[in-house]
């Protein structure tokens, strides 16, 4: 996995070890990552988007505390064996609050929800930095 995969805003409410921890858990259940493949290391990341490398271990050990990851002494972090992806009812739990907080926002501003899915479906579609 290239370090640049990930999507960090520090300006966001989320802090960013939950950040890094839900975009290496979406990889993973969308297959991008695989069991077996390698993460960048903590110093890797944290240089390249200027953040704590403190925050980027918690991510990790984080994520190894739920079995996602997996620690190879020498060669660091590695997509666990038991971290095959999930069915699609599980892909769907992970944006399921995403969604629902888009359609809750989409409500409040009175936006029609044509103009939405058109907006939606061309983010989809265009490479995001």
């Amino acid at each position: 996995m290239d370090a640049s995969l990930l999507s960090i805003q520090p300006n966001a409410p989320e802090p960013l070890y939950r950040q890094i921890a839900g975009q290496i858990r979406r990889l993973v259940a969308g297959g991008q990552l695989r069991p077996g493949d390698a993460l960048p290391s903590v110093r890797e990341v944290a240089g390249l988007h200027a953040i704590n490398p403190m925050t980027v271990s918690r991510a990790y050990s984080q994520l190894e505390a739920e079995g996602v990851l997996l620690r190879l002494r020498g060669k660091g972090m590695v997509v666990a064996d038991t971290a095959a992806p999930p069915d699609l009812g599980a892909r769907w739990a992970l944006i399921d609050p995403a969604l629902d907080a888009l359609a809750r926002q989409a409500r409040e501003l009175e936006l029609p929800a044509e103009d939405l899915l058109a907006r939606l479906q061309h983010r989809i579609q265009e490479e995001l930095p």
